[in-house]
């Protein structure tokens, strides 16, 4: 009898615990998770998009682009974020650093990287009459998306 008693003690005192590491671990999870929400990327929206380029020249290209704003007072450190088309062509961020509320635009053509004006060197045309821009922060997770086309642009998070 007094066997049991103490198995049963002992599997109580385990549970205990179990239960307390259990507990102590929840709140560190939830408050990563609000740290994230609430951290420096997500100030960093997609805004307007210009994809009316006509023509094949660079001149052209480079009238076509698309604006990553960032709606923060914080600057906030672009390397390694990328900005890609539905078909999958992708532009990745160097050393840039956004300073809060400001923005750069993302040409497609080639040209000279400013802090306002940055470009993605290509020859041909990616953002089509209807497609979707999305933002990317260097962890790959999703920060912004704009769609446009027939019905207009639709922006979501």
């Amino acid at each position: 009898m007094s066997a049991s008693l103490v198995t049963r003690r002992t599997l109580a005192g385990l549970l205990a615990a179990g239960a307390l590491i259990g507990a102590a671990a929840v709140p560190a999870a939830a408050d990563d998770h609000r740290r994230d929400q609430r951290g420096p990327h997500s100030s960093i929206v997609i805004g307007d998009v210009e994809n009316a380029a006509r023509g094949r020249d660079n001149r052209a290209l480079n009238s076509e682009w698309v604006e990553v704003k960032n709606t923060g007072r914080h600057s906030v450190e672009l390397r390694g974020f990328t900005l890609t088309d539905k078909q999958g062509n992708r532009y990745r961020f160097n050393n840039l650093r956004l300073q809060g509320r400001s923005s750069v635009k993302v040409h497609t053509g080639q040209g000279r990287d400013t802090h306002r004006d940055v470009y993605q060197d290509r020859r041909h045309q990616i953002w089509d009459e209807r497609d979707t821009a999305t933002l990317r922060d260097n962890r790959g997770n999703v920060i912004d998306t704009e769609s446009w086309g027939r019905r207009g642009h639709h922006h979501g998070h």
